[in-house]
């Protein structure tokens, strides 16, 4: 005699299937993402800036965890990074500012990694279409560590979709984490340096600062650029000699033939 299943039972099962799908887990990561997008809005990240804004800056070492902690909640709202860097110089200067603010970036990434690969990969993923989405998602997937590196490098590429294009490939977590704190490490330490000195924007050190962010501003622009404009034209890149590479599959070049 087949065994019966309660009708209740059977509901309930139905119920926790549709609960756990990829699309409900997606769903909850966008209502998750959206409500901290609001609360940040409608608490003023500038705030930082201001004698009341931030409340522990005079304690100490507790405080400084407690600003990593809340950089890196606030990253995974949206919050602009170079206004937690800069705050975090503003408020403890430079020794104490750079390991807050690397540490919170490396929270933040940390936290929307997990959010993206436990809640939005099942369902993002079998929707990766495009040269190049497959090709970054082959990228970080098989080169981790170096793919991420040179993510975090590179300035224009905006610090959140990195974190949820990572959270949908292969590439594992502390990879994922080292590389972001190594890569971040410039760029923060210059928007902490500039932040401590703040006061004084005719100081060597705040003018260096500001040279740094610019320089590694236009390069970024520049060779976005180009990868634009290579795309548009489709041009083949370069070999080591100058010479247009040639794919492997293409048929070998004939010299011509001879006349009878």
């Amino acid at each position: 005699m087949p065994l019966v299943v309660p009708r209740r039972v059977r509901l309930a099962a139905r119920c926790s299937r549709v609960l756990l799908s990829p699309w409900a887990r997606f769903a909850v990561l966008v209502l998750l993402l959206a409500a901290a997008g609001a609360a940040v809005l409608a608490w003023h990240p500038q705030r930082l800036f201001t004698a009341h804004g931030w409340q522990p800056h005079t304690s100490g070492g507790t405080a400084v965890l407690l600003f990593a902690l809340a950089y890196g909640l606030c990253t995974v709202a949206f919050v602009p990074r170079p206004l937690l860097n800069a705050a975090a110089g503003a408020l403890y200067g430079i020794h104490a500012g750079l390991p807050a603010a690397i540490g919170g970036t490396v929270l933040g990434a940390g936290l929307a990694f997990l959010l993206g690969r436990f809640l939005g990969r099942d369902a993002v993923r079998p929707l990766l279409r495009g040269r190049v989405a497959l090709s970054l998602d082959r990228q970080l997937s098989r080169h981790g560590f170096r793919s991420t590196l040179a993510l975090r490098l590179f300035p224009g590429v905006p610090f959140a979709a990195a974190n949820y294009a990572a959270a949908v490939s292969r590439i594992r977590l502390l990879p994922f984490l080292t590389a972001t704190a190594v890569g971040s490490a410039a760029n923060t330490a210059a928007y902490v340096v500039a932040g401590s000195r703040a006061a004084s924007p005719t100081s060597p050190v705040f003018l260096l600062a500001l040279g740094f962010l610019g320089v590694t501003g236009v390069a970024a622009a520049v060779v976005a650029r180009g990868v634009r404009a290579r795309s548009r034209t489709g041009t083949e890149p370069e070999s080591a000699d100058g010479r247009a590479a040639v794919s492997d599959a293409a048929p070998p070049a004939t010299a011509g033939t001879k006349s009878a």
